[in-house]
């Protein structure tokens, strides 16, 4: 099977210049291809998997991505998709947003693998050195007002209003892949959906500026599909933002649990999406979701493959630890590390490391409302330590109940957790 099939098999192909040539393109040659990330924020998110993982099926297939970091164009803002403008960051900001997305990519592809190996540029090394009149002269001669309204990134933004600033974004883009076609030999540009009419822009620029060149310019386009969920919710979005590809931003637990909570009617989708699971394990998993979707062992696989693959094995079996103590209540063996992780979100009450009354502390916590209330939840066997229940009316919590010396989690019913942090 062809790279282009297997794409096509995953339903990953939403668009494409000529498929057969580029088909061909693919079996003679070992082809550069780029995508572009913009550093609008300090981390990645899960919107921006798909595409590296493209890059990623690329390359083992052969060929040679190329990660472009819109230093530049970041400094600008993409149209696409939007109908507001975008708030303009300082230079300085992109700049920093740029290094730590490049840190970000550096893990996800493979940065040493011979002759194949991926490359990261930043368009900032080219974009930020133009001079107006180069930009005007050498690029803008190439594109009419008529052919740049056609686009959809700008027609839909027409009513509302559109900046010059973002107007001409595409042609920015346009001179990204032209240089790296210079440069680099790059000629095929993967992106989202709604980068279509800047792609096929590029192309255009590319072979506009070389009408007097007699060979055959051979570059291409293609485009991955919106991800959309059964739902009709936003994919990559929860209650608490946006899942980010930074630990720091959301905890491999965080991410780990993003996952394995997909929809049933979601999850084969995403296993081709973004797994390399073979087509055997995938009816596999296929057969065990339609006969017994109760194990969710389509969700788990998703969420193992992910979690790996963002963050790292260990990572992945702390997520996992943590994921079973909550599930069976007993947390006595979690670390310090694995309670941040997995209760980052509860409410958390901060106290000195000094032996206290169970009933004050959960009064002083806002755990219970009054002692009255207190004292009737620990009757009741509602007031769990750490997974333990405490039926005791004159426990104190001491030492002996804190993880690590640092933490107790107290659980009141069967599912409101709260952190009290010793310090």
């Amino acid at each position: 099977m062809t790279i282009l099939q297997d794409l096509e098999k995953r339903g990953l192909i939403q668009q494409t210049t000529d498929r057969e040539a580029l088909e061909q393109h693919l079996n003679d040659h070992q082809v550069t291809l780029y995508c572009g990330f913009d550093p609008t924020a300090d981390s990645l998110h899960i919107g921006h998997l798909l595409p590296i993982i493209m890059l990623k099926r690329f390359q083992r297939a052969g060929h040679k991505p190329i990660a472009l970091i819109g230093g530049g164009t970041g400094m600008i803002g993409d149209p696409s998709g939007r109908s507001s403008e975008r708030s303009l960051n300082e230079s300085s900001v992109v700049h920093d947003y740029s290094e730590k997305v490049k840190q970000q990519l550096t893990r996800l592809l493979e940065f040493d693998q011979g002759s194949n190996a991926a490359v990261a540029r930043n368009n900032h090394d080219w974009l930020g050195q133009m001079t107006v009149i180069d930009f005007l002269r050498d690029a803008g001669k190439h594109f009419s007002i008529n052919y740049m309204l056609d686009k959809e990134s700008v027609s839909a933004r027409i009513e509302q209003g559109i900046s010059y600033t973002e107007f001409s974004y595409m042609i920015l883009q346009s001179l990204d892949f032209m240089r790296l076609y210079e440069e680099e030999n790059c000629t095929l540009q993967i992106g989202g959906s709604d980068q279509w009419g800047n792609i096929t822009a590029g192309m255009e620029l590319i072979r506009r500026s070389r009408e007097d060149e007699e060979r055959d310019v051979q570059i291409f386009g293609l485009t991955l599909p919106l991800i959309t969920k059964a739902d009709g919710s936003k994919f990559g979005k929860t209650a608490g933002g946006a899942i980010w590809l930074d630990p720091e931003k959301t905890t491999p637990y965080e991410f780990y649990q993003f996952w394995i909570n997909t929809d049933d009617r979601d999850v084969m989708k995403f296993l081709h999406y973004f797994t390399f699971l073979e087509e055997d394990e995938l009816a596999e998993l296929q057969t065990e979701l339609d006969n017994h979707p109760e194990n969710r062992q389509a969700q788990k696989r998703l969420a193992e493959e992910m979690t790996m693959m963002v963050h790292s094995r260990e990572a992945l079996e702390q997520a996992q630890k943590i994921t079973a103590s909550l599930f069976s209540g007993d947390l006595k063996d979690l670390s310090a590390q694995d309670i941040e992780e997995g209760f980052k979100d509860v409410p958390t009450y901060e106290t000195a490391k000094e032996d206290t009354g169970l009933i004050d502390l959960l009064v002083d916590a806002s755990i219970a409302s009054s002692k009255r209330q207190a004292r009737e939840d620990i009757q009741n066997g509602a007031i769990y330590i750490n997974g333990e229940r405490k039926q005791d009316l004159q426990h104190v919590v001491t030492k002996n109940d804190r993880i690590e010396d640092q933490f107790s989690v107290i659980r009141r019913g069967k599912k409101n957790y709260f952190l009290i942090h010793f310090s």
